[in-house]
């Protein structure tokens, strides 16, 4: 195994340019490569549920919106235009998609934890 003196030469070798510019110390200031990064980086919870769920429902392409449940295989249907006329245009689908089910929910149990349908967003 090189160390770190070699790997450092090795690299200059083979021309990365961040090797010819040297280690940051923690006092310096970061790059703006590092920077721009960061800022362009989706963070880890940004990740929506399917590819529509994540879009409001002005954004949403399909006229007609279908969400089912895991759990009771149920399957929900609902126009777009509705759906904008009863939670509005900013609404966001994934949202909507819980809350259709969970209005007409036929397994109960009286625990929280456990009420409610588990909804699957599907393409039509």
């Amino acid at each position: 195994m090189p160390n770190s003196k070699q790997m450092e030469n090795l690299a200059r070798s083979m021309g990365n340019e961040a090797a010819k510019a040297g280690a940051l110390s923690p006092q310096d200031e970061m790059p703006e490569e590092y920077w721009r990064s960061v800022l362009n980086d989706l963070p880890a919870d940004a990740k929506p549920v399917g590819r529509a769920a994540g879009l409001r429902l002005s954004e949403l392409p399909q006229h007609v919106l279908r969400v089912s449940c895991r759990r009771c295989e149920r399957i929900v249907e609902i126009q777009k235009a509705d759906a904008v006329r009863l939670y509005g245009q900013q609404a966001v689908w994934k949202e909507v998609g819980q809350r259709l089910p969970n209005n007409t929910c036929q397994s109960r149990t009286g625990r929280y934890e456990e009420d409610g349908c588990w909804p699957a967003f599907e393409p039509v």
